[in-house]
C-alpha cells in the first residue's frame, strides 16, 4: 500500500512564503523521495540540548559525516510550559534549527522518544553490535536509519549484497558466484559490487576517545566558590495548608500540573483523644507514583520516599505523632517527566493517586481512617520558580555567612569566571542531593547525583557484542550517580563575571561543586587488516604513543595486551614516526606497511594503538 506524507519546508513562521514541498512515500521496497528510492541516514542532534550558535558546526559536521537527515524531538514542555504561552526563541527556536539544517542541504526529522531513567546503570553497545543491527536492516530491506554520527553504507547504481550470520559463536564460509567468503559469528558482510566486501560489522576501525577533566584556569590559584543561599518559602503550605484550589478527592498531578515539577497536596485532620484512631501509634500510609515525594506533619518534615529504578509505584508508611485538634498534613510530590506518554496515558496517574491513610494501632486492633476524600487543597509549583530566583536580574537579598550543607529546600548562589581556552565547559555537581541548576538564567537541567546506580550486574570483562541486545546487556557506572557532570555552553558564558544558581530538593553539599574544561586525554586507534587506522585528539597533538600492536591484539582501550602473534618490526617506532606532533595521522594496517606476522592465515589481524593527546 502506497502511503503519502508531505514535508514542508518554510522560510517565514508566521508568513508561509517562499515554501517547496517535497513528496515522500514507500513503495514496498523504500522510502521514495519525489519518486526516486532512498537509502536515508540520519543522526540525532537535539536543538534545545545546544545553543544556536552550535548548530552550524554540529550539523556541518553531520553532513561531513555521510549523513542525509537530522533528527529531533520536539520538546513541547520547553515551547509550551504554560497553556497556550509559547516560546520559540534561543535554542528552542525549532523553525532556525530546521532551516539551519535545510541549508546544508539535509533533511528534517521530528519525533518523540524516551530518556534514560534517573537510578539506572549506563547501558554499553559496542559499534560491533550497533553496526550488525543496522547492516542486518538494510539487508532485510530498510531503507531510513536513524543513530548518532556514523555511517556504514552507501549506494549505487550497482546491485548490492548483504551476507549475515546471526550464529553467536559459529564462524560462516558463504560461496557465491564461485567466490568463497568467511563471515563472523553475529556479523553482516557489505559487498557493494557482489564481489567485493568492503565492510564486515565485526570488524568495525574505530577510535575510543578517554576524556579529561581539567581545573578551571581563570583564577591565579586554585579557589573555592563562595556561596550565598536562601530558603524556599514554605511556611505557608507547612504550616497553613494554604493553595490555590481545592477538591474532595486526591487530583491527578499530570493534569492538574503542566508547568512545574512539584505539587503541594495539603489537609487537616482534627482529632480528639476520644476518637477511634487515637493511639500511641498511629502512622501515616501514602501511596505514591511520582519520583519522590516528601512528608509534613504541622509542619515538621516526617521523612521522604522516592521510587527505586524502573518501578514508579510506592508505599511511604512512618510513625507520626499528632496533636489533639487541627493536624496539618502536607505531602509534596515531585516528577522528573512521566513514566507513560503513549498507550492508556490517562489511565497512569501521577503523583500521589491514593490511598492515604492514617493508622491507629491500639493492642491487636488496627483502626484505619481513609483520608483520600477528605477536602485537599492544591498549590502547584516553588515561590523561588515563580520568582525567578534562578534570574540574575532578581532584587531579593542572599543571605551570607556559614554555609548551610544537607538542607532541604534551599537555594545557593555563587559567582566564577570563566574557564580560560576554547575547550568545552563542565560542572561538577558531586555533592548535590537533587535538584536544578542555572548558569546566568540558562537552564542546565535537573540533577540528581545522590541516586546511585546499583552495585550489581556490570562486568570487569571486555563485552562481547554477539548475541541480541538489551539494556541490561554489558551495563556500566554501577554503583555510581545517574548523571554528576554537565556540559555548560561557552555561549552562556560572559567574559568576567558569571552567576551559578542551585536549587537544592533534598539537601546537599554546594562546597564540593566545581567547573572544569573537558578535553581528550587519550584515544586509541583500532583497524583490521587492509584498512586504515586513523586518530585525532580534536585539535591538540599527538604527544606520545602508549601502545601500538599489529596481530591479535587483545583487551580494551586502556589495557591493551599483545596477542599470541604480532608484526615483526616496529610497529610502535611506526606509529610514533607518523603521529606523534601531529593533532590527526592516518596509519596502513597491513604488512606492507608494518612487516609480516607471525599470525597464520585464520587469525583475523588489526592495528590497535594508544595514543597520548
Amino acid at each position: 500500500m502506497k502511503m503519502n506524507s508531505w514535508i514542508f519546508f518554510c522560510f517565514s513562521l508566521l508568513i508561509l512564503t517562499s515554501c517547496t514541498a517535497t513528496d515522500v512515500s514507500h513503495d514496498g521496497r523504500a522510502i521514495t523521495i519525489n519518486g526516486q528510492r532512498k537509502i536515508v541516514l540520519s543522526g540525532s542532534i537535539h536543538y534545545p540540548r545546544s545553543t544556536s550558535e552550535m548548530w552550524p558546526d554540529l550539523i556541518k559536521k553531520a553532513k561531513e559525516g555521510g549523513l542525509d537527515a537530522v533528527e529531533t524531538y520536539v520538546f513541547w514542555n520547553a515551547h509550551e510550559a504554560l497553556r497556550r504561552q509559547y516560546d520559540f526563541t534561543g535554542n528552542l527556536d525549532l523553525i532556525r534549527f530546521i532551516k539551519t539544517v535545510q541549508d546544508q542541504g539535509l533533511y528534517a526529522v521530528l519525533r518523540i522518544g524516551p530518556f534514560k531513567n534517573w537510578g539506572g546503570k549506563d547501558p554499553y553497545r559496542t559499534a560491533e553490535d550497533v553496526a550488525f543491527s543496522v547492516a542486518r536492516f538494510f539487508q532485510l530491506g530498510g531503507t531510513f536509519q536513524n543513530y548518532y554520527m556514523a555511517t556504514i553504507y552507501s549506494t549505487n547504481d550497482q546491485q548490492t549484497c548483504f551476507f549475515g550470520n546471526a550464529n553467536t559463536t559459529t564462524d560462516a564460509s558463504v560461496t557465491y558466484q564461485g567466490v568463497k567468503y568467511n563471515v563472523p559469528a553475529w556479523s553482516v558482510s557489505i559487498l557493494p559490487d557482489c564481489k567485493n566486501e568492503v565492510f564486515n560489522t565485526a570488524k568495525v576501525n574505530t577510535q575510543t576517545s578517554k576524556m579529561v577533566k581539567v581545573s578551571n584556569k581563570a583564577e591565579n590559584e586554585p579557589i573555592a566558590l563562595k556561596w550565598t543561599w536562601m530558603p524556599e518559602s514554605v511556611d505557608e503550605t507547612l504550616v497553613h495548608g494554604k493553595g490555590e484550589a481545592s477538591a474532595s478527592h486526591l487530583l491527578d498531578q499530570k493534569v492538574a500540573n503542566d508547568v512545574s515539577d512539584y505539587m503541594w497536596y495539603m489537609t487537616s485532620l482534627q482529632l480528639g483523644k476520644g476518637d477511634p484512631i487515637w493511639s500511641d501509634n498511629m502512622r501515616i500510609r501514602v501511596n505514591g507514583t511520582g519520583h519522590a515525594m516528601h512528608a509534613y506533619i504541622n509542619g515538621e518534615h516526617l521523612g521522604s520516599q522516592w521510587a527505586t529504578y524502573g518501578v514508579f509505584n510506592y508505599r511511604f508508611e512512618k510513625r507520626i505523632k499528632l496533636k489533639p485538634g487541627r493536624n496539618q498534613i502536607t505531602l509534596l510530590s515531585a516528577t522528573i517527566g512521566l513514566q507513560n506518554y503513549g498507550p492508556n496515558f490517562d489511565e497512569i496517574r501521577t503523583g500521589l493517586p491514593g490511598p492515604i491513610e492514617v493508622i491507629g494501632e491500639k493492642g491487636d486492633e488496627c483502626i484505619i481512617k481513609d483520608l483520600s476524600n477528605h477536602t485537599w487543597t492544591y498549590k502547584l509549583g516553588l515561590d523561588g520558580f515563580n520568582m525567578k530566583l534562578f534570574d540574575n536580574a532578581h532584587d531579593k537579598v542572599w543571605s551570607t555567612g556559614e554555609l548551610p550543607i544537607n538542607k532541604m529546600m534551599t537555594w545557593y548562589k555563587t559567582t566564577f569566571k570563566a574557564p580560560l581556552g576554547e575547550e568545552p565547559v563542565a560542572v561538577d555537581l558531586q555533592g548535590l542531593g537533587k535538584g536544578m541548576a542555572w548558569v546566568n538564567g540558562n537552564s542546565l537541567g535537573r540533577y540528581w547525583p545522590s541516586y546511585m546506580a546499583e552495585e550489581d550486574g556490570c562486568s570487569a570483562e571486555p563485552c562481547d557484542y554477539r548475541g541480541s541486545y538489551d539494556n541490561s546487556k554489558c551495563v556500566t557506572n554501577c554503583g555510581q550517580p545517574t548523571q554528576r557532570w554537565y556540559h555548560v555552553p561557552r555561549s552562556f558564558l560572559n567574559r568576567d563575571v558569571n552567576e551559578l544558581v542551585l536549587f537544592e530538593e533534598i539537601g546537599g553539599n554546594p562546597s564540593l561543586v566545581n567547573f572544569q574544561t573537558v578535553r581528550p586525554g587519550t584515544v586509541c586507534g583500532n583497524a583490521y587488516e587492509e584498512k586504515d587506522m586513523e586518530l585525532s585528539c580534536y585539535g591538540r597533538p599527538i604527544s606520545g604513543i602508549k601502545f601500538a600492536s599489529f596481530g591479535n591484539v587483545q583487551g580494551v582501550c586502556g589495557a591493551f595486551q599483545k596477542g599470541t602473534c604480532e608484526a615483526k618490526n616496529d610497529v610502535l617506532s611506526v606509529v610514533q614516526n607518523a603521529c606523534v606532533g601531529k593533532e590527526s595521522c592516518v596509519v596502513r594496517a597491513s604488512e606492507s606497511s608494518l612487516g609480516s606476522t607471525s599470525c597464520d592465515s585464520n587469525t583475523t589481524k588489526r592495528l590497535v594503538v594508544e595514543a597520548i593527546c
